[in-house]
């Protein structure tokens, strides 16, 4: 397996990483957008976080053995322009936290903070963090033994700051304090994370830079 970099362009090939325990993470660049979708897999069990779009694409990077569950990160279309399809196509349970359910199509199932997701013999932890949408969560896996943590962040967390809020303050506040909080405040420096578009980043190279983020308001 060559060395993971998180680097993946639209069209381009996957980057696929060894999470510990069996678990392996597929990382694909979808749409206009450059969505990042995420496939975790455990022996033939798969769940894909983000169905974002080119359904024929992550359709093709499942396979034969099907998906178990698809979670979309939160409710802004770019992020679910392929769901329906993926879930017509492979039977596999749609879940979205509860805020931002309404706004997803296809949603079989909500979550709400401190839920966790199932895959094989291991659990991703439901971190909600309001202020990108009210229902926007993180998904938090840790690797066996004490490892490594990483974290699928959706559009709340970026190398470079937190979600767009759109110029709203109280947004902004919410989401900054619920990172700072919730993901900072609780993982360490080597935590590696994950985001709804581009580059992978880990908190302790952007923990320096959270008093800049907070002053400067996006």
């Amino acid at each position: 397996m060559s060395i993971y970099t998180g680097d993946v362009v639209a069209g381009g090939e996957p980057a696929v990483r060894d999470l510990g325990g069996g678990l392996t993470l597929t990382k694909v660049s979808v749409g206009p957008m450059d969505n990042n979708a995420y496939l975790l897999r455990h022996g033939t069990e798969q769940l894909l976080i983000d169905a974002a779009n080119d359904a024929g694409t992550l359709l093709e990077l499942i396979g034969p053995d099907g998906l178990r569950t698809v979670v979309t990160t939160h409710q802004h279309r770019d992020h679910w322009t392929a769901l329906e399809e993926v879930v017509l196509m492979t039977g596999a349970a749609s879940l979205a936290h509860a805020d931002d359910a309404s706004a997803i199509p296809e949603v079989s199932g909500t979550l709400r903070d401190g839920d966790v997701v199932e895959i094989g013999p291991h659990a991703l932890e439901v971190i909600h963090v309001v202020g990108h949408t009210p229902g926007s969560i993180i998904l938090a896996y840790r690797e066996p033994d004490g490892g490594r943590a990483h974290l699928f962040t959706g559009d709340s967390l970026f190398p470079g700051g937190v979600g767009n809020t759109r110029g709203n303050k109280e947004n902004f506040a919410s989401l900054i304090g619920d990172v700072e909080t919730k993901v900072f405040g609780r993982f360490p420096d080597d935590t590696w994370f994950y985001p709804g578009h581009g580059k992978d980043s880990t908190l302790g190279a952007e923990r320096p830079h959270l008093g800049e983020w907070r002053e400067r308001g996006w």
